[in-house]
């Protein structure tokens, strides 16, 4: 699977120039974890997130004062998205969802935006691959019979799923037409591995 199958098109982006607090009302509001960073031409320029926004923005509870408590020093909070903005990491609409994931773990962070030629083009989020993985396995078996009914007659393939695990059986025995059906079956949305099965019948 690649990117483009499942990421967010209709993105809410904001600008350099934009509050940290309206920032982190959005975040707030939508649920959202980042928000891309992008010019007056949608040219993606940095990524705010939850980290960067909390950062020295809580103040010191008072109370900790009457207490004696010693007070500690406190850096004063950026005003703008563009003072606390990241440089993210990215990734195209052809990129395989498995690189997005190893990209997500290996950085420590919880959505990607998607490039196309500077551009941003959408984003992806850890919630959008878990969403891909845990779909029914009913769900996938109907979708992969739907699209190896291109490449062969009705009854051609037997197709079972359990667990995103994908078991197929080719009446025909035709390497070209396996090969074909590997990558329409892996490309659906909850695959995680796909094996084909030798025809017992006549």
């Amino acid at each position: 699977m690649r990117t483009r199958d499942v990421m967010t098109h209709d993105v809410i982006v904001v600008r350099q120039d934009t509050l940290a607090r309206d920032a982190a009302h959005l975040l707030a509001e939508r649920g959202f974890t980042a928000l891309p960073v992008v010019d007056e031409l949608g040219v993606l320029v940095g990524l705010v997130s939850e980290t960067e926004l909390l950062r020295h923005r809580l103040p010191q509870d008072p109370r900790k004062l009457v207490h004696g408590e010693p007070a500690e020093a406190r850096v004063a909070p950026a005003d703008l998205v563009g003072q606390v903005m990241m440089t993210p990491v990215t990734v195209t609409p052809n990129t395989d969802l498995a690189e997005v994931a190893d990209l997500m773990l290996e950085h420590g962070v919880r959505s990607v935006p998607v490039v196309h030629e500077g551009h941003l083009a959408g984003i992806v989020t850890r919630r959008d691959l878990l969403r891909s993985i845990s779909r029914d396995d009913w769900i996938i078996e109907a979708e992969i019979r739907h699209r190896l009914d291109m490449i062969g007659s009705a009854g051609r393939w037997s197709v079972e799923v359990h667990c995103g695990k994908v078991s197929i059986v080719d009446k025909m025995n035709d390497p070209a037409d396996r090969h074909v059906a590997d990558v329409l079956a892996r490309a659906v949305a909850g695959v995680t591995d796909v094996r084909f099965v030798e025809y017992a019948g006549s």
